[in-house]
């Protein structure tokens, strides 16, 4: 059945085996399926999540902090294999009742505090640490205006573009179309803000960068979706630039290999339990395959 012919009926009901790659994580009630704590490890802050663009943005935000100096910063980070429904134990559900990654829980404060949402944990650690979101009131505001720009576009470029374009069980035009039209705008938003700027809050980088660069930098670099051809992404030469730029930082790049399960073994690094790990390289066999 083509998309021109398809009519919606008057009550939606739950197709299990019409969700495509994902339907087997995806289901329409919350909740957790089963029971079964969450590690805890040496450190003040316990991160629960998987090096996608959303986890990467808090890894390199801590791995940003600890280069700073920022010695409180340290954390363990817990691979939550969403493949396998990680995000629907009852432990994850307790710290994220969206069983959606990244979970943080902050044990310097008694009881611990949970935070949810990737931007959220991004602006819970600079106000923490003071660090990372700029003091002077027009940058600190547009930062934050552009941390939730990202966090409102993200998901027409990944839900929307990313998923009808690279994991639909079928290929559809129109919503192709549209979402490939709006990826490119949204690009163009970003480029043209980037051609009279170094970084997204100026001339400062900031939390917004880091919740920026691992979705639209990839996009940027062809690195997701294997869309680059098809979007004409080098069009887009600043965000290039600025893409390039925030990828020469170490912070950065140790930050993109926490929570690896995919790609190069070597910029992997499925947990991350001390600064020494990036050394070492020791793996564990969780996530693999995945």
């Amino acid at each position: 059945m083509s998309d021109q012919e398809y009519q919606p009926p008057k009550v939606w009901t739950w197709n299990k085996e019409g969700g495509g790659r994902f339907a087997n994580i995806n289901r329409p009630i919350a909740g957790p399926t089963h029971e079964k704590d969450l590690p805890v490890g040496k450190h003040p802050f316990q991160l629960y999540s998987l090096g996608t663009p959303n986890g990467v943005k808090v890894t390199i935000m801590f791995e940003e902090l600890l280069a700073a100096g920022h010695k409180g910063a340290e954390y363990d980070a817990w691979l939550i294999n969403i493949g396998e429904g990680d995000q629907f134990s009852s432990g994850f559900v307790s710290a994220n009742p969206n069983s959606k990654i990244p979970a943080l829980m902050d044990h310097t404060t008694n009881p611990p505090t949970r935070v949810f949402e990737s931007g959220s944990i991004l602006l819970y650690l600079a106000e923490k640490f003071g660090a990372f979101l700029p003091t002077d009131h027009v940058k600190r505001t547009e930062a934050i205006s552009w941390l939730m720009w990202q966090m409102g576009s993200a998901p027409f470029l990944g839900g929307g573009f990313g998923h009808f374009y690279a994991y639909a069980p079928v290929k559809l035009e129109y919503p192709i179309n549209r979402y490939a039209m709006e990826a490119k705008r949204q690009m163009d938003v970003l480029n043209r803000h980037l051609a009279e700027n170094e970084f997204m809050a100026g001339d400062e980088y900031s939390i917004a960068d880091m919740a920026i660069w691992p979705w639209y930098g990839a996009l940027a670099k062809g690195l997701i979706y294997e869309a680059g051809e098809f979007l004409q992404v080098h069009e887009y030469t600043n965000v290039i630039r600025w893409t390039d730029q925030l990828g020469k930082r170490e912070p950065v790049q140790r930050g993109r290999m926490v929570n690896r399960v995919f790609g190069e073994p070597s910029s992997q690094l499925h947990e991350r339990h001390d600064a020494s790990d990036f050394d070492t390289k020791t793996q564990d066999k969780i996530g693999e395959g995945t």
